[in-house]
């Protein structure tokens, strides 16, 4: 592989990225191991992202690494449509064990983007087959976060996500987010205030009649527009009025599945249990892309009751790809193997602690901590919003740190093999960046 500078870097548009600002001081990666990647200078850099929210095991780990050796090897490549391979069965009896069977079924996508599309066509297309087609308008939440597909930008809240791709979708509404710096401030966990907020859905149920709303989508913790954590009870309640209306409630845990709570799923540690679930980025330790929807068996059931034929028209080429398997079922033994729920457990109160000793460096206006994420939301420069953040992020990782911002809100979600002299590296260097910021 190649570990030298490219001797140009034109050719490559760059996703969600400033790529001027970048081309003329790029950050080039080229190689990963554990808790660190290594630039190509040499410099070691602790992650302190897990890549994109995507790295659980840490990097470079052994058992993924061979499985997907092994099965590039063996097979390359095989359809899943009205054909298969054995893996593909064999990671969704795994992946059912891994739910403690409060899903069903699994559908096999490419990335996290591609399972909201999914979950979302799922929802129209189960009224559909229930006689009630008329169930069509899509809820999403105001800050939310559901990929770049047009269904998901459109259920999605971030504006700046969305404002220069049109009308997107029509018939979609959204819920008020849940963020409020008066009432919440330096939290951990749930915070107390704002549960009253998912009975917003009644108002919105109250305008269009709950006849015509399929389905309800939102982020257990909404992750990338900065970390805003649901207020103690409000998940439940808004379970609570997707049963009473008949609408399918999706959780999108593409971010927060695969132990980033220290629990298997953010519905897990809620104790509250969706329709659908979307996941990608843990699935596979990131190091092939992957998603998947999980589905309840009534979901999957009304499907099967339509004439013989294919029950639905949707998938993806690579949809359940060998390679991606073997990565997802070796990711999965490692898990286990590991205890690596146990140990993001062991870690999540020192993580805490780190954390909110933050409190007080200039520019902190709040910090919020669940499992093993944090959000730490700074004062923006007046006129230049995400510029005081996006400093923060380039001169974290010329001091050797990984961290990612989203607006001036640094998230923090590292690979959660991590030990406390990671911890203690990470915040150690962020306090000194936070304490010379401008």
């Amino acid at each position: 592989m190649n570990q030298a500078r490219p001797a140009s870097m034109s050719a490559f548009w760059m996703p969600f990225t400033n790529n001027r600002d970048f081309k003329a001081n790029p950050r080039l990666l080229v190689s990963a191991d554990g808790m660190y990647y290594k630039d190509v200078d040499g410099n070691s850099v602790l992650d302190g992202a897990a890549g994109l929210w995507c790295v659980p095991c840490g990097h470079n780990q052994p058992k993924i690494v061979a499985a997907v050796r092994e099965m590039v090897g063996q097979l390359d490549f095989a359809p899943t449509f009205q054909m298969g391979h054995p893996a593909a069965f064999d990671l969704a009896e795994r992946l059912m064990d891994y739910t403690s069977h409060k899903f069903s079924h699994v559908f096999y996508t490419n990335s996290g983007s591609e399972a909201v599309d999914t979950a979302l066509k799922m929802a129209l297309a189960y009224h559909r087959a229930r006689g009630e087609g008329q169930r069509t308008r899509l809820i999403g939440r105001e800050r939310g976060y559901h990929g770049v597909g047009f269904g998901g930008l459109s259920v999605g809240g971030i504006g700046g996500n969305r404002k220069s791709f049109g009308p997107l979708l029509t018939g979609v509404d959204h819920l008020p987010h849940t963020h409020n710096l008066d009432l919440n401030a330096y939290t951990r966990g749930e915070p107390e205030h704002g549960a009253n907020l998912a009975d917003e859905l009644e108002r919105i149920v109250a305008l269009h009649d709950a006849s015509n709303i399929a389905a309800v989508i939102v982020e257990p913790v909404a992750g990338s527009t900065g970390v805003l954590i649901p207020p103690k009870g409000y998940l439940k309640r808004l379970r609570e009025l997707c049963t009473k209306h008949g609408i399918l409630l999706i959780f999108d845990e593409v971010i927060t599945g695969f132990g980033r709570l220290t629990t298997p799923f953010a519905a897990d540690y809620f104790g509250v249990e969706p329709d659908l679930m979307t996941t990608a980025k843990g699935l596979t330790n990131g190091v092939i892309p992957m998603g998947a929807v999980f589905s309840k068996a009534h979901i999957h059931d009304a499907f099967m009751s339509a004439p013989a034929g294919i029950e639905l028209y949707h998938g993806y080429t690579y949809s359940g790809h060998p390679i991606a398997c073997a990565a997802a079922l070796a990711t999965l033994e490692v898990f286990q193997e590991q205890d690596i729920l146990g140990h993001a457990a062991a870690m999540q109160q020192y993580w805490a602690d780190a954390v909110h000793a933050l409190k007080g460096l200039p520019h902190v206006i709040d910090i919020r901590t669940i499992g093993l994420i944090a959000g730490i939301e700074l004062a923006p420069i007046a006129g230049k919003p995400g510029a005081r953040a996006f400093a923060a992020f380039k001169q974290a990782f010329a001091d050797g740190v990984l961290i990612r911002v989203t607006g001036d809100i640094i998230a923090l979600s590292p690979p959660l093999v991590l030990e406390k002299q990671h911890i203690d590296e990470l915040f150690g260097k962020l306090t000194t960046v936070l304490q010379h910021l401008d």
